[in-house]
């Protein structure tokens, strides 16, 4: 999944439906934090829907490795790791590891996209699913060491954003209701070369006879599309002409390889408005309805689909990561690759105004915004819940990656 982030604050409505119980643990946790006021109040939300895991079996006794030096220092291409002890890392204690255990198992079921001292520890990962809390911390604690990520200036602290799966009703013909297309990926399109743009599509002969019939569903509105497009993924409960609905997932397949523009900058750079959240822009919208199409062309990038369908089963997690796997909500995280790799377990402290986050994350996903070594996109789920709590969260962050001794 590749998205792009700005500050998104969606408030639930009837168009983003709960019914088909599409949000799972990401709304009990959303809607904790937005009651308590912090993520790390919610710690004792439970996944209640996530299928039991199997009994856990005995992980064989191991010598306590040595750990690292503490300032031994790791350098990656747009990081560097610094080795500290235990006691720095914040919070430790307080968290539910056993919800940060099921990412862990998810990125797993990719070991080999995994660097080897990582996909190595996979066996004993899932030896310990299920696992008390105090068996899989002190397992952690004996054989991974958690090193400081930094700039490759020194600087340790960065930023941490949010992001979600929309979910909006949608049409599968167009009809006088649902006009706005979402489509699959045009014949001839080539990662790296740059197609038409959002305004070209619009406008040019060309770029609309290459997307004729390529429609996947139609939306009411051309903002949400605009949403749906920049957090990469989303769900649509399609009415079907019998009256029925189904719910579906719409994953990212592609782009037209232009540069990412936000919307919300383009206003505020403008002086147009003091609030670049969705609320914000519709609420400006509202007032300026001819410059809909201004503010939508200020976005050259456009997002491709491919329909997936959505089992009962798949209900609880997210769509696939750039690391191949289902993301797990409010236990993955987008990463720059050349700060981390994919699958690395990673602690996460922050505190803003979603309140204070201290807890293990999975590094499974990137972003075209998400760049720079201290820098996390948090996976908050689907709908109109984790989209409010997607919203909120750009604060300051500290990481700490925790990899093999």
């Amino acid at each position: 999944m590749v998205h792009q982030t700005m500050p998104i604050k969606i408030r639930p409505a009837p168009r983003a439906s709960n019914s088909n119980k599409v949000m799972g643990y990401a709304a009990s946790a959303a809607l904790c934090a937005l009651i308590v006021g912090s993520l790390g109040g919610c710690a004792s939300v439970s996944l209640q829907e996530a299928p039991p895991l199997a009994a856990p079996t005995a992980v064989p006794a191991a010598p306590a490795p040595i750990a690292a030096e503490p300032g031994r220092v790791i350098g990656q291409a747009r990081s560097r790791w610094v080795a500290v002890s235990w006691s720095s890392v914040p919070g430790w204690d307080q968290d539910k590891l056993e919800q940060a255990w099921l990412a862990w198992l998810k990125s797993c079921e990719r070991a080999a996209t995994m660097q080897a001292p990582l996909a190595a520890l996979c066996p004993q990962v899932r030896a310990l699913a299920g696992a008390e809390r105090p068996a899989q911390s002190a397992w952690v604690q004996r054989t991974l060491q958690p090193y400081r990520v930094e700039s490759l200036q020194g600087e340790a602290q960065g930023l941490l954003t949010g992001y979600y799966e929309p979910v909006f009703e949608a049409s599968r013909l167009p009809t006088a209701n649902f006009s706005v297309p979402l489509y699959g990926p045009p014949a001839g399109l080539v990662k790296g070369k740059p197609w038409f743009t959002r305004q070209e599509i619009d406008t040019v002969p060309d770029a609309k006879a290459a997307l004729k019939g390529r429609a996947i569903a139609y939306l009411a509105d051309p903002i949400d599309a605009l949403v749906l497009q920049i957090q990469g993924s989303g769900r649509i409960r399609l009415q079907l002409p019998d009256g029925s609905a189904r719910t579906t997932r719409l994953a990212f397949a592609g782009t037209n390889e232009q540069p990412y523009q936000s919307p919300g900058k383009w206003l505020l750079e403008q002086g147009l408005t003091r609030d670049a959240t969705w609320p914000g822009i519709k609420d400006w919208l509202a007032r300026n309805p001819q410059r809909q199409q201004e503010l939508l062309w200020r976005n050259p990038r456009v997002v491709f689909f491919k329909e997936e369908p959505l089992a009962e089963a798949d209900a609880q997690t997210g769509p696939r990561g750039a690391q191949g796997v289902a993301l797990t909500p409010g236990r993955s995280i987008a990463i720059d690759p050349g700060s981390m790799p994919y699958g690395t377990p990673v602690w996460i402290s922050s505190t803003g105004g979603a309140g204070t986050l201290q807890q293990l994350v999975l590094a499974q996903d990137t972003g075209s915004a998400i760049v720079g070594a201290v820098r996390a996109d948090f996976f908050a789920g689907a709908g109109a819940q984790a989209g409010e709590l997607a919203g909120r969260l750009k604060q300051p962050l500290q990481m700490w990656v925790l990899w093999p001794k």
